[in-house]
């Protein structure tokens, strides 16, 4: 008995140290530092941006087969993805169109667009160590000529690495190359 009680603080320590979960990390998307646009560019709303269910979730949805994903309970994204991806592809357009005036559609209730971009992702695929895919179906809409152009966008873009960090990276950076085909159908005549 004199034995076991010496055990049992050694035994508390191991079974409270077994059951700690490693701490959640958070990842943003980014975009480019901003350089100073133009206060008379055009106005751009950007949303709403739509995502596959299984992926709009807190946690980072990546896949481990051709079937198969995993939710990572322990990387997720700081903010709703969707909110993050209108809040990055603002800031890329706006860098695109050398204009101040890009803006998320949610805050522009009060204020009238010259265009507002339209974005309904198909994929936004995560495989860690490889790659990350994002196909998007977007339309621009110019408002006062009430006319429209869509486009299809699909991005492959590597990872830099094995980490969430760099596939966190990765997503921003094709999200930046679709914002480029969108600001490409924005400026056409």
């Amino acid at each position: 008995m004199r034995h076991l009680t010496a055990i049992a603080p050694v035994l508390l320590v191991a079974i409270v140290t077994a059951c700690t979960s490693p701490p959640a990390r958070f990842y943003a998307l980014s975009s480019p530092t901003p350089s100073a646009g133009s206060a008379s560019g055009p106005s751009v709303a950007v949303g709403p941006v739509v995502l596959p269910t299984v992926v709009d979730r807190p946690q980072i949805v990546v896949h481990t087969g051709a079937n198969e994903v995993r939710l990572d309970e322990f990387n997720r994204w700081a903010s709703p993805l969707p909110e993050d991806i209108t809040r990055v592809m603002a800031a890329n357009l706006g860098q695109e169109l050398a204009t101040e005036r890009v803006w998320p559609y949610s805050q522009s209730s009060q204020v009238t667009a010259d265009y507002q971009v339209r974005i309904d992702i198909q994929r936004f695929e995560s495989t860690l160590g490889d790659a990350v895919l994002i196909e998007a179906l977007w339309t621009v809409r110019r408002v006062a000529a009430d006319s429209s152009k869509s486009g299809r966008s699909l991005i492959r873009e590597p990872t830099a690495g094995g980490s969430f960090e760099a596939l966190v990276a990765a997503h921003s950076r094709a999200l930046a190359r679709i914002s480029s085909d969108i600001a490409v159908a924005i400026s056409a005549p």
